[in-house]
């Protein structure tokens, strides 16, 4: 397929995009860490109070309306940060426009849709499929999450295109993730169990839709603020970038959630649940990688677009080597405190601990690779990037079917971790192939020692907790200790010009924010 080509601006420097990725990427950072941390709490709060098995049908609902809900968003919502970022470059404010009113009708529509036809088969969803038939009472709840979740990632993703992560960052995860533990808490003691954390989740996402809405109508040009809704609906280049990534997400749900399927098909909704949190914390191995790519992808689709490919690679390089870095403490301290992480949300979830360590490899080496999913589908080789998905998940719906059967969490977690690997690495080797960028050796090289006194300053935190039944405590000593001697070490070996410019530019903006807060 084609894209509108991006008219040739000025060329900017390394300094100027790792300003502006830094500064973006910073700020849904600190949005991520604050969901992340207040996240984990709540995640505790939920297992004590609700238990596993309310979590495992909580897990199985939103893993029938993920498949539902790929179905009904068409690959659009992703094309979002693409067309936007396109549309405004070349100065189409009528075809943005169209693009954003369009798609929204469409969204809503299809969802709508698709959501009376889930509800219809909950008996069978629940009842024959996960054998669940608790799971049916709830349904028509996750069919409101799935509407309105379609639509605001639409919108969240139109934002990125506009490059203001910082705004969506605020209200999805400032504002968006406390409405949500804050009515869910209420509700909950209350008494309304269950069901009012899904109310509260259905009242949040209403919320951050809306603010999404009036920020993207903001951004937008005047032209394009008018409704625009023709025939065709959607721009042919919209149809079939849309149309790829429907593919690629389609595959995706098939190679990331067919474990939560199986296991609810083999085992059990408590098994489930106790899965579900370990894989949500082994998502937070990735939290420095999501926080880059979100402002690197429109950057991506700029540089490619204005030919600027030495200066695409510089950047791809020094954001790599550091996103790799900052990840290694935080995966040390999963891995060596996988038991008490677990133990944390209750005794019943202890048994979900080597989940932990095992997956926690796979992300790794996600982070290794760097942006290689974004490099490839911002620069119009989405179709290469679906077909490494096309190798990776029969290989993953092959271990999921042999293992878990057999060993169950633990092959869930071998299937996850040795596709998570194998995708990456075909996804490197297509972006050398079409985009000669590859990771630097020498940035790998440098983060060898780092990493070995990381670890062992971890390994030597956890033994001098061992016994103690301050897990907190024993946590947070050990990510205080493992970032402090990686900086420290990482720095002593000395940084080249790309890692110098970074970091005075990350200094800079933890220097504002704090200047910012004592104004």
């Amino acid at each position: 397929m084609t894209t509108p080509p991006i008219a040739t601006a000025p060329p900017s420097g390394f300094g100027h995009h790792i300003k502006h990725i830094s500064h973006q990427s910073s700020v849904f950072l600190l949005g991520t860490l604050f969901t992340t941390g207040a996240g984990y709490f709540f995640k505790i709060y939920l297992a004590r109070v609700l238990g596993a098995e309310a979590l495992g049908i909580y897990a199985l609902g939103m893993t029938a309306v993920t498949l539902a809900g790929v179905i009904a968003a068409m690959g659009l919502p992703q094309s979002a940060s693409r067309f936007v970022a396109v549309y405004t470059a070349i100065g189409e404010p009528r075809k943005l426009g169209r693009f954003l009113w369009s798609s929204t009708a469409t969204l809503l529509v299809s969802n709508i849709l698709v959501g009376i036809l889930l509800f219809a088969a909950r008996p069978w969803i629940a009842g024959r499929l996960y054998h669940t038939p608790a799971l049916a009472r709830y349904m028509h709840y996750f069919v409101l999450i799935m509407v309105t979740g379609a639509l605001t990632t639409f919108l969240g993703q139109a934002l990125a295109g506009f490059k203001d992560v910082a705004r969506r960052t605020v209200i999805t995860n400032f504002i968006g993730q406390t409405l949500t533990m804050a009515l869910t808490i209420i509700l909950l003691t209350a008494g309304f169990g269950f069901r009012g954390y899904l109310v509260a989740q259905v009242a949040s996402a209403v919320v951050v839709l809306l603010l999404l809405a009036q920020a993207t109508w903001k951004l937008s040009p005047a032209v394009a603020r008018s409704p625009s809704v023709g025939w065709p609906i959607l721009e042919p280049e919209v149809v079939s970038y849309s149309a790829v990534l429907f593919g690629i997400q389609a595959l995706e749900f098939l190679g990331s959630q067919s474990d939560k399927v199986l296991l609810g098909v083999y085992l059990n909704a408590r098994e489930v649940g106790i899965y579900s949190v370990a894989t949500a914390l082994v998502g937070f191995v990735a939290i420095l990688l999501q926080s880059t790519n979100q402002i690197f992808a429109p950057t991506i689709a700029e540089l490619h677009a204005s030919n600027q490919n030495e200066l695409l690679l510089r950047i791809y390089q020094t954001l790599t080597k550091w996103v790799l870095g900052f990840t290694l403490p935080l995966a040390f301290v999963i891995m060596i405190f996988a038991r008490p992480l677990m133990e944390i949300f209750g005794r019943e979830f202890a048994g979900g601990w080597l989940v932990l360590v095992i997956a926690t490899f796979g992300q790794l080496v996600n982070c290794g690779v760097g942006s290689v999913g974004q490099l490839l589908v911002m620069s119009g080789q989405q179709r290469r990037m679906m077909r490494g998905q096309v190798i990776a998940v029969p290989v993953s719906l092959a271990l999921n079917f042999l293992l878990i059967p057999r060993i169950g969490l633990i092959g869930a977690a071998v299937a996850a971790m040795v596709t998570n690997a194998l995708l990456n690495l075909l996804w490197l080797r297509d972006v050398k192939r079409t985009l000669s960028l590859v990771p630097s050796r020498h940035g790998y090289t440098s983060l060898l020692v780092p990493a070995a006194a990381t670890l062992a300053a971890v390994w030597f935190t956890h033994y001098a907790f061992r016994g103690t039944s301050h897990y907190f405590l024993s946590i947070l000593a050990g990510l205080a200790v493992g970032y402090t001697v990686f900086v420290l070490s990482a720095f002593a070996l000395g940084l080249d010009s790309n890692d110098r410019m970074l970091a005075q530019r990350g200094w800079e903006q933890v220097r504002r924010s704090f200047n910012s807060d004592k104004a």
